[in-house]
């Protein structure tokens, strides 16, 4: 695909992106949550907005991702080829897929970076969007839990033996925005 060509669907592709979270995304009202902890995982539950795969375009080093989960996924790479084809796909999921494809190699320095490239893709995304800023604060002083069997890294297992690193992620940006309200 010629450059000229794989930008403008790029830029084609985000513009759209950018109006699917106010015309297709009903957000979960931001009122005070009372409860201790706050489970989130799925997009189509409540707090869903929290999950990676949340359509919420990120612009992180002066480019557009269609989600964080883009973002992420296609840093597992050093290739720019690998890291376009991450960015360039249809879905979060598939985003996700290429990301954890095990016959491409990650970058070496992948285990040490990744939470770096995360909190970069989470931190962009709950600073853009008042509506996610408003809805991470209205959660309190809740503990948030990616509550998933399906990861024990980003989540918490689903018993909450997991490291929950999204969760606490979530929770650190909460109180750096509470600490920066004006």
């Amino acid at each position: 695909m010629t450059n000229f060509i794989k930008s403008n669907y790029m830029s084609f592709f985000l513009s759209i992106l950018l109006l699917l979270p106010s015309c297709t995304h009903r957000p979960t009202p931001a009122e005070p949550y009372q409860e201790a902890i706050l489970d989130f995982y799925s997009t189509q539950k409540p707090y869903g907005e929290f999950s990676n795969f949340a359509l919420y375009p990120v612009f992180i080093d002066g480019e557009w991702w269609p989600t964080s989960e883009h973002y992420y996924q296609a840093h597992k790479y050093e290739s720019k080829e690998l890291i376009a084809w991450v960015q360039e796909a249809p879905t979060p999921m598939d985003a996700a897929l290429r990301g954890r494809d095990k016959n491409i190699p990650k970058r070496p320095d992948w285990e040490e970076r990744k939470d770096e490239f995360m909190e970069k893709a989470v931190w962009d995304k709950f600073t853009r969007y008042p509506e996610l800023k408003k809805l991470l604060l209205s959660t309190g002083n809740a503990r948030l839990f990616e509550h998933t069997k399906n990861d024990c890294y980003w989540g918490d297992c689903e018993d909450r033996s997991g490291k929950n690193k999204l969760g606490l992620l979530l929770e650190k940006i909460r109180a750096s925005l509470k600490a920066t309200k004006n």
